[in-house]
């Protein structure tokens, strides 16, 4: 049996966007063996991944010491990989994918370095959807086919707690519009400006009761965005059902039993993508063509100051697939 260890920094939206490339793996050879070294933050994506065998953490964000990319190493080597492969686009990832011994090291290059240190380097193309980009890492193994969208697979408890919690909430998932207004606390803390201010928030919904009395509003929360959606809370009252998901597993069930999500660039936004679902993304200075893929079914409205989108061009865009279907 062949055994590959991937290394994937990043949150969970980076890691659902790997999805396609270990599936492209597994799909390639069903014996193999696939392992992931991930972010603590991230490990519980993996619960939606079924080609993968084994995830490990590691705190590639933390500042590790010496010791611990030793030990790192150390730990790698123990485990007589076939192949490693890196997320990573500098030329220390090729370096540190050499120090570990593996014969097979697929990664970008471009670099004297990394084309030097990897085995199989592999052009990198950052004028494309990510879930692309990370997919053309599959050319050095010789496979070179399509990408698909990312999937996930959904855990059948998750999916019962899902359908409890709608009966329990008098929810219906062909009229529920789900918002998740959060974004991830590491893209605060770099200053990152993918919030979207709870006041603008607030007048969506009020304009969406308004224009869409047939459909229910949800608003969902992760242990980051409590003191947004309690203000939310106070902007809107009993307007709308407000939702704290426990775990990333229970948040891509939610949002699969939805109509519609409306969001910012964060992790969820992805989760809607692999669970097919239509999505609003208000995006600020990334570009979404790089996090969107091109689908009618997800929106995405671009201000390179996200706060200056209005309330009125969330809500038409919102409206708009549902007139169309009434149409229909």
């Amino acid at each position: 049996m062949a055994r590959v260890l991937a290394l994937s920094p990043g949150g969970i939206g980076d890691q659902v966007l790997f999805f396609p490339t270990l599936a492209g793996l597994k799909a390639w050879r069903a014996d193999l063996e696939i392992d992931v070294l991930v972010e603590p933050r991230s490990l519980g994506a993996y619960a939606l991944c079924p080609s993968v065998q084994r995830t490990t953490a590691f705190n590639f964000k933390g500042n590790p010491s010496l010791a611990e990319w030793v030990d790192l190493i150390g730990s790698i080597r123990e485990r007589n990989y076939d192949a490693i492969l890196s997320l990573g686009r500098s030329p220390g990832v090729a370096f540190l994918l050499w120090l570990t011994g593996i014969r097979m090291r697929v990664g970008y290059g471009g670099t004297p370095l990394a084309n030097t240190l990897l085995t199989h380097p592999v052009p990198l193309r950052q004028d494309q959807y990510a879930a692309a980009m990370y997919h053309d890492l599959l050319k050095g193994f010789g496979i070179d086919k399509p990408c698909p969208l990312p999937q996930i697979r959904l855990r059948p408890a998750d999916l019962v707690w899902c359908e409890e919690l709608f009966r329990l909430k008098g929810l219906n998932p062909q009229r529920l519009i789900l918002l998740h207004p959060g974004a991830s606390q590491l893209a605060r803390q770099k200053g990152i400006a993918k919030v979207y201010p709870v006041q603008k928030w607030g007048a969506v919904l009020s304009e969406l009761l308004q224009k869409m009395p047939q459909q229910q509003l949800a608003v969902a929360s992760g242990p980051d965005d409590q003191e947004l959606v309690q203000a939310l809370q106070r902007q809107v009252g009993d307007a709308a059902v407000f939702l704290s998901p426990p775990d990333v597993g229970k948040l891509a069930a939610l949002i699969s039993h939805t109509a519609m999500l409306l969001c910012v660039d964060s992790a969820p936004m992805h989760l809607a993508v692999a669970t097919g679902r239509p999505l609003v993304a208000l995006f600020g200075p990334t570009d979404p063509q790089r996090l969107v893929p091109p689908d009618p079914r997800f929106v995405a409205l671009k201000n390179s100051f996200v706060e200056n989108i209005s309330p009125q061009q969330v809500v038409q865009a919102v409206m708009q697939p549902f007139s169309t279907a009434a149409v229909n």
